[in-house]
């Protein structure tokens, strides 16, 4: 059921593009295909979108990177 929705509102690099994704950061993956599945039953999404709308749609979800400085006395 997941894969068929995302084939829907996927194209075929933004999906190589996720399961990439999934590999290095499954909790990501997960996240970012339950926004899509989301955003796609309730209307939101009404075509596949692209690689770089993907990529967006990352740098939104993303958390920040935590920034740590030491400094030595």
């Amino acid at each position: 059921m997941r894969l068929r929705v995302l084939q829907v509102v996927l194209d075929a690099q933004a999906r190589q593009r996720l399961m990439n994704i999934r590999l290095v950061k499954p909790e990501l993956a997960a996240s970012v295909e339950n926004y899509l599945i989301n955003a796609a039953s309730s209307g939101r999404i009404n075509r596949p979108l692209t690689d770089e709308e993907l990529k967006q749609l990352l740098l939104r979800i993303q958390q920040p990177k935590k920034d740590f400085k030491i400094e030595r006395r």
